[in-house]
């Protein structure tokens, strides 16, 4: 016999900030992505993690991107380490 668990998040701030956090990811992996096709359809080379991480700390500090403050740096140096090695197990 199976045992069925259900579970529900009432809505708290605590959600409301993950749900932001969740958010912010989500589009600093989109920009990533676009940033490593942008990059390879120029220069016909791969872009490597410190140089994206350290364009993305720049990008955090412009007016239109204050709002990726919520996210944690390492968070975020997260997020390339993972497209990254994405991107080298693809082409091996």
């Amino acid at each position: 016999m199976r045992t069925t668990f259900k579970y529900k998040l009432y809505r708290s701030k605590h959600s409301k900030r993950l749900h932001r956090q969740i958010a912010i990811s989500g589009v600093i992996h989109n920009k990533c992505i676009a940033l490593h096709k942008r990059y390879y359809r120029l220069y016909k080379k791969h872009l490597s993690p410190v140089r994206l991480k350290a364009h993305i700390a720049k990008l955090k500090k412009l007016p239109k991107s204050r709002w990726w403050v919520g996210l944690g740096s390492q968070a975020i140096q997260d997020i390339v380490e993972r497209i990254d090695k994405g991107y080298q197990r693809f082409f091996q």
